[in-house]
Order: C-alpha cells, then structure tokens, then sequence
C-alpha cells in the first residue's frame, strides 16, 4: 500500500521539472527571436541612417539564424561607398555570430577579396583563404579585437586600364589590438612567409621574412575613434619588431615620433643574429648603400654573434652604430 504514496510525489518533482523546463526554453526562445528581429531592424535602420547622409551601404541578402545555441547574421556580400569623403570598401560573404554562452565576444568569418579606397592612397585589392575576426568585451571597458588570416594578400586595384602591382603575399598573418593605460593603445602584429614584390619597393629585393611587431601607440584609441588624415605629430614605442629570414634576424626596440614635418625620429636599440646575412640581406635591399653596409657591418665580427647596438633616426637619416643606412623622406 505504501509504494503507490511514495511514487506519487516523485511523478509530481519530474512534472514540475518538465514545465520548468518548457517555460525556461519558451522564455530562451523568445527572448532569442526578439534579438533577432532587433538585430535585423538595427542594420536596416543603420543603412537607411546612412543612406539618408548621402552614404550607400548594403548587406546583400542578410539573414538571421543560429537558433538555438547562437545569434548569427550573414550577408552574400558587403559594401560600403562615400562619395563625399571618397571612402569605399566592400568585400565577399560575411557571417558574425555570439554564441548564447559568450553574448560579448562575436566573431566572424570574412570572404575576400576586400576592395578599398581612401583619400591619399591607392585602391586596393586584398584576398585570402580564409579570414577569422574575433572581439572580446569585458565589462566594463577593457575589450580587444582580433583577426587571423590565411594565404594573405595584396596588390593595387587601378580604377583605369592599367595593370595591378602585386604588393605583398604572405602564408599567415595575425593582429591583435587593445586598450593600453589612459588612451593609448596596444597592437600585436605577426606574420609568416612574407613576400614583399620588388615592384611595390622600386625593384629592390628582400627575402621571405617572418616577423612579430609588438607597440603602443599614443593616444591610439581616440586614433581609432577619429582617424587621423595624417601620421604627422604621432608617436609609438616599439616594444619589439622580430624580423627574421633562415639564420638572420633583427629585434628592435625604443620610441618613435613623426615630427610636425613629416620626418622621423627614433631611438632605437637594435640586436643582430647571424650579422654577416643580415648584411647581404640589407646590401641586397639598398645597394646604393652596399660598400658602407658590408664595412660596418665586417666590423661586428668582433662584437660576437648577436651583436646588440643602437639604431637612430634624426631627422629621418638612419645609422647603426657608425654605419650610415641611408635616409627616409617626409611621410604624410
């Protein structure tokens, strides 16, 4: 007679525990379908704000999906065209997404190639296999943005008749940015199998490099909120850029600052692996410079093998040491 007594009340628990379980998902699955129609009624409203600017945008066939284990949104393509500020972009298929779990760190998945112009440059045209961006939120400010790249590249996109100059090819490429103390901000650029094309340099030649540049920039997060139209009058300290091509490699490290006319100067300290191909490598990229670059450089035989120095821009003219490297013109 008893075991019916005791049957009843466990039936009850797991009856309660359904509906729990069904109102919690309703409430989820509502609350998800909301985002979602917020999210669609944000971008329309975002391209007919800047449509109504005189700014055309478009997310080709947008759509919204993900349900239930994340918030997704894809567009076929993407553009992007100023013709007042002469600004445009646009790029392949888009989908970003957050999952439930991380509602504060969307990634998304970027196919190229990415066309771009700007005032004061040339079009682009930038392609890769495959692009990843991330962000991550942390309430309530600290935050970062991230991307990675495979078979990375780029070249120019001529508006006319002419051909393209390949620019640059590299196997992978990452960057990370950061908020850093006050406004400044933190970057870290890295990057592997770099090939720069000797068109884009003037015919000079440089090996395939890997490299990893880490820096703060001044006042870089108002930088990105406003970009600047000129690098006149910035400043970064380079906390390291690691070149390196086989058994070469340079680090570098110090403060740079562009000058209110368009000159560099810096006070950097530099150290040098294998120094005999480092000045093959450098002889080869600057042979105006070769005779000068092959003495100074027979003279840090005697300093061992990774011999460590300071490298200097005054005024853009650049020597190591006592070697002089040559000068670098005013920048915009």
């Amino acid at each position: 007679m008893t075991a019916p007594l005791t049957q009843k009340p466990k039936s009850r628990r797991l009856a309660w525990l359904a509906a729990i379980v069904v109102l919690v998902f309703a409430a989820y699955s509502a609350g998800w379908f909301y985002l979602a129609g917020k999210v669609r009624a944000e971008v329309d409203g975002t391209i007919a704000e800047l449509a109504a600017q005189g700014i055309r945008a478009d997310c080709a066939n947008m759509a919204v999906g993900g349900f239930p284990i994340r918030l997704a949104v894809s567009c076929d393509s993407v553009a992007y065209e100023d013709d007042a500020g002469n600004v445009a972009a646009s790029s392949g298929a888009v989908t970003a997404a957050a999952p439930f779990y991380l509602p504060l760190s969307p990634s998304a998945d970027i196919t190229g190639p990415l066309r771009t112009s700007a005032p004061g440059m040339e079009p682009l045209w930038l392609d890769w296999d495959r692009m990843h961006v991330s962000t991550g939120l942390m309430w309530p400010a600290q935050r970062k943005l991230a991307f990675q790249a495979e078979g990375f590249s780029g070249q120019t996109d001529p508006q006319d008749d002419t051909d393209p100059v390949q620019l640059f090819s590299a196997a992978k490429a990452k960057a990370q940015l950061r908020p850093a103390e006050g406004q400044d901000l933190d970057a870290r650029i890295s990057f592997g199998e770099l090939q720069v094309d000797a068109e884009a340099i003037d015919g000079r030649t440089l090996p395939p490099l890997d490299g990893m540049i880490e820096a703060t920039v001044k006042n870089g997060m108002a930088l990105l909120a406003t970009p600047v139209k000129s690098l006149r009058g910035q400043s970064l300290t380079l906390r390291q850029v690691a070149l390196s091509s086989g058994s070469a490699a340079v680090q570098v490290s110090g403060p740079v600052a562009v000058r209110d006319d368009g000159l560099i100067d810096a006070d950097l300290m530099i150290r040098i692996k294998d120094p005999q191909t480092v000045a093959t490598i450098l002889a080869t990229a600057i042979p105006e410079q070769e005779q000068q670059i092959q003495q100074g450089f027979a003279a840090l035989a005697f300093m061992g093998k990774e011999p460590s120095m300071p490298l200097k821009i005054a005024k853009g003219r650049i020597s190591l040491g006592f070697i002089p490297l040559g000068k670098i013109g005013p920048v915009e």
